[in-house]
């Protein structure tokens, strides 16, 4: 297997914090689960009973979600995924996501907030793998001029 992708890396945030996107950011979410959620780093959060990586992962989204509200961010859509219909055809993922947020800084802020951090663990336990991808929108006047 090759090496996950779970954190954004220094550069990365350093990099969408330059490019000074002005409004909201939509990111798109990749997300492949573990058969067995894993919570060796974060004991405190394990459930009582083994819980797949779908059930650590939904838990994870509930208990965020009032994080993401409350910081002016919402969840635009989550669906299961599968193999592509255009893309490599050994690659897959368990869920897709759009998440909104009303600016870049509210992203960060949201990521940074100390009470989301203690909740954390449930993504970190459910996730193989993931890929996250910001989008800045693209106003379709400003592309066919009306």
């Amino acid at each position: 297997m090759s090496t996950p992708y779970l954190y954004p890396t220094h550069e990365a945030g350093k990099h969408l914090f330059s490019k000074n996107i002005k409004g909201s950011i939509v990111n798109l979410n990749l997300i492949k689960l573990k058969k067995e959620a894993d919570y060796s780093a974060h004991p405190e959060l394990k459930p009582q009973k083994a819980i797949s990586g779908w059930d650590a992962y939904f838990q994870y989204i509930k208990e965020t979600e009032p994080f993401l509200v409350a910081g002016g961010g919402e969840i635009l859509f989550i669906g299961s995924g599968d193999q592509f219909l255009i893309g490599p055809e050994k690659e897959y993922w368990d869920i897709c996501m759009l998440i909104r947020q009303k600016s870049v800084n509210d992203f960060f802020n949201f990521e940074q907030n100390e009470e989301y951090m203690k909740i954390a663990g449930h993504r970190t336990a459910a996730i193989e793998d993931s890929r996250l991808l910001p989008l800045e929108e693209i106003l379709l006047n400003s592309i066919t001029g009306k």
